[in-house]
């Protein structure tokens, strides 16, 4: 499977930068990869965003005149059981004559309560001193809608609060969700994040906060990729 980099095409990516063409072109080296050694399939994701870039038809154009049938699809990782929302363009790439058909079943989507530790540490008041106005108006919006424990957000289009027996929204490569207690709060532990992404516990994450978050929110959610591959290979 190949990621080429998402930040040229997500929404997220905020104004356009002068190194986002550079991210964009290495999607070409799935096209090189192929060429040089024409695997029987190949699987890339990245955001839904991706279908909409300008070179997108060409580079679909490209992995054809290889003799790779393409079938793009998106999927949530939430519908494949992992407590998280986490929608994802997925292109299947096969050398026949036609694309595949994968029958991926939809599985009961995990709470966020799953995997919040309330016994964790780091919790801080919410009307200490210096706390955004921002951040206080989204906690008390999400206290009238969710009681006193949720989660929120602290960028990104969430307005309020997020129930704790749904999916959280997107992990994303730094410090996104905010775990509410009563009057104390905290952002999710490295843990917590592992957990959101369906890494098994023993998954060793670097020590450093920072680096480990970054690295989750580029993963890919392992049930994601196994229910691919174990459609793709019942469809072979």
């Amino acid at each position: 499977m190949d990621s080429p980099p998402c930040q040229g095409h997500t929404r997220a990516r905020g104004k356009e930068r002068p190194h986002h063409d550079a991210t964009r072109a290495t999607a070409w080296a799935v096209v090189s990869a192929a060429e040089m050694h024409r695997p029987p399939f190949l699987l890339v994701e990245n955001v839904p965003e991706f279908a909409q870039w300008q070179l997108y038809p060409a580079w679909c154009a490209a992995l054809s005149a290889l003799g790779y049938a393409l079938s793009p699809m998106i999927l949530d990782s939430a519908d494949l059981g992992v407590p998280q929302h986490r929608r994802r363009l997925f292109v299947v790439g096969t050398r026949s004559k036609h694309p595949v058909e994968l029958s991926i079943q939809q599985r009961e989507h995990v709470p966020a309560l799953s995997f919040v530790d309330f016994t964790a540490s780091n919790w801080t008041p919410i009307n200490r001193p210096g706390r955004s106005k921002n951040t206080l108006a989204r906690i008390e919006a999400g206290r009238r809608e969710h009681g006193d424990r949720f989660l929120t957000a602290y960028y990104g289009s969430e307005r309020g609060g997020r129930c704790l027996r749904r999916p959280i929204g997107t992990i994303t490569t730094r410090d996104r969700w905010a775990v509410i207690d009563g009057d104390r709060m905290r952002m999710l532990t490295r843990d917590e994040c592992r957990a959101a992404m369906a890494f098994p516990e023993h998954y060793r994450l670097p020590d450093n906060h920072r680096l480990a978050v970054h690295m989750l929110g580029n993963a890919v959610p392992p049930p994601m990729t196994r229910e691919i591959i174990t459609a793709l290979r019942k469809a072979a």
